[in-house]
């Protein structure tokens, strides 16, 4: 049987019988560089990242939510268990994109200017994406999704001093865009959408933008009619809220999340220790203490729905992956194509209230009905008047088995899959890696498979150096080398050298520290027995952030 013809059932039976991997006969990993001088060798990349999702939400890291697609990629490729993120959307982005810590390319918080270098909320000059460095190297880009690294949305918001397009994907590399500048926003009706530099709308009564970004996807794919090797990023923004999905895909879910959140948690924690993605002897982190026992919630009805939908929105991003593989097999190349799947944070347990507003929330549908905004247990979610989030308790089931959330950079805000698939080159199937990455190594990545160099000037600035290493040793399973691994987010700290992570909540929050070999469930703070390594660690942090543009700190 060829690995890629596995369904859904018969991985998680095969990795729950068969524990960490499933190795065809005679496979082995390659290792090395693995470019060639020729155009026709180097790999076409496809790099996909979904907004706000949890670490165990889909099938092949212990998910019963229905991804046969990422599934299939995860059988016939590799699956990193301790590969990071930056914990927020537009950190995440900046990072991703330039392969730089994001105070380095001017995005450490949100789309505002604080004032200081590391807090512009716009991609500077002094970084380079991967779409500006590929290009370099020969390769089309395209882009088709959530941008997110710039504030430079005036046509929209109505501000005459945001109207500049430098920041846009098209200004930054791109041959082609289709997506939206802005962070959030409908599903069926997302502000700031646009076709290359043109704004545009929604182009049927039936639009619903998960499908938009995978169908413009596959267009891209199938109008590639060169030689040249092309690059493309496709950001979904599913499943961010807020709550939208098709009914159809809905329907599939009803009834699955009527045990509720601590059964939820209870099953995927088993399933992710038969996966060999979870040690048994780290703990499930404690339910969230704003939280009651499911046996006790009220509007159980409505709590299900939030779930439901949002497990559809998951389910509509795979039947999309879906759709670009069978236009990568369609046109001959994907066993030649390195796709890499990922989240930009943790899910997210934002509860949004009834006073919430901004650009990204309408006012009114497309046909004129008042848009409901808040999570009231009186309306259900799904439908496009209505815009809710699924909130602490299921974000809470989302991250299983790890702490807090979106925003925070324990465990929970900053552990994200990485599925790895590129059958020319990667030949062992269904494997595990546990070596620590993080976004900066995306670059370095592509750099490496695709044959070229980093840039060390750009348009004649010069440009920072950059942060990441190659993930290629590990497709072999070897080690990545490199010092540390650095966090900051709204203050939040952390440091990760080797098995050991310093962790702390907000500014004034004390260090914990925490081996994560022994528990990565961050439940046993081992700071005041180590308080040598707590100060050596803390100092490495401190140069970090005073090199890498995280200090001064842009809040008084």
């Amino acid at each position: 049987m060829s690995t890629l013809s596995y369904t859904r059932r018969e991985f998680l039976k095969a990795v729950s019988a068969g524990a960490a991997s499933l190795v065809l006969p005679g496979c082995t990993a390659t290792s090395g560089r693995f470019f060639g001088k020729k155009a026709a060798d180097r790999p076409n990349i496809i790099l996909i990242m979904v907004d706000d999702m949890g670490y165990s939400d889909i099938g092949c890291y212990g998910g019963e939510i229905n991804t046969p697609n990422l599934d299939r990629l995860a059988v016939g490729g590799l699956r990193f268990t301790q590969f990071y993120n930056t914990a927020r959307c537009c950190p995440t982005r900046a990072s991703l994109m330039t392969g730089l810590y994001p105070h380095q390319a001017g995005v450490g918080h949100m789309m505002s200017d604080r004032g200081l270098d590391g807090y512009r909320g716009d991609l500077n000059n002094r970084c380079v994406t991967i779409a500006e460095v590929l290009k370099q190297a020969g390769y089309a880009t395209y882009m088709s999704g959530k941008w997110h690294v710039t504030r430079q949305v005036g046509h929209w918001s109505g501000n005459q001093n945001l109207t500049s397009k430098h920041n846009w994907p098209c200004q930054r590399g791109y041959d082609r865009f289709y997506g939206t500048i802005h962070g959030a926003g409908s599903f069926f009706d997302p502000i700031t959408l646009t076709r290359n530099n043109t704004p545009i709308e929604p182009e049927t009564d039936s639009y619903y933008y998960t499908d938009a970004i995978s169908d413009n996807t596959v267009k891209y794919i199938s109008a590639h009619k060169t030689d040249r090797p092309f690059f493309c990023y496709v950001a979904y923004t599913a499943p961010h809220w807020p709550l939208h999905a098709l009914p159809e895909d809905i329907a599939k879910y009803k009834g699955r999340y009527d045990k509720g959140w601590d059964a939820l948690r209870a099953e995927r924690l088993k399933r992710m220790v038969k996966m060999g993605l979870v040690d048994s002897k780290w703990k499930l982190s404690a339910r969230d203490r704003r939280v009651l026992p499911w046996e006790q919630a009220a509007n159980k009805v409505w709590q299900v729905r939030r779930m439901e939908v949002y497990a559809a929105q998951i389910d509509s991003v795979d039947q999309g992956v879906g759709r670009i593989v069978s236009a990568l097999k369609k046109t001959s190349r994907f066993d030649n194509t390195l796709i890499l799947f990922l989240a930009d944070n943790g899910g997210c347990a934002e509860e949004i209230g009834g006073r919430w507003g901004g650009l990204h929330i309408p006012r009114k549908t497309r046909d004129g009905r008042p848009v409901r905004a808040g999570n009231n247990p009186s309306v259900m979610p799904g439908p496009e008047e209505t815009y809710q989030s699924y909130g602490v308790p299921w974000a809470n089931a989302s991250n299983t088995p790890f702490r807090l959330y979106k925003h925070w950079v324990h465990e929970g805000g900053i552990a994200t899959p990485l599925i790895v698939h590129w059958p020319r080159r990667i030949k062992v199937r269904g494997e595990l890696r546990h070596q620590p990455g993080h976004l900066i190594d995306i670059m370095a990545t592509c750099i490496d498979v695709a044959g070229t160099k980093y840039s060390s000037s750009y348009n004649g600035h010069e440009i920072v150096p950059l942060e990441g290493k190659s993930l290629v040793p590990a497709f072999a399973d070897k080690p990545i080398k490199r010092e540390a691994i650095y966090w900051e987010h709204e203050g939040n700290r952390a440091i990760r050298v080797g098995r050991w992570k310093l962790v702390a909540k907000g500014k004034k929050g004390p260090w914990e520290l925490y081996d994560l070999d022994a528990d990565r469930t961050e439940t046993d703070n081992l700071a005041a027995v180590h308080p040598d390594r707590v100060k050596q660690m803390a100092a490495m942090w401190q140069r970090w952030a005073e090199r890498a543009n995280v200090l001064p700190w842009p809040w008084k």
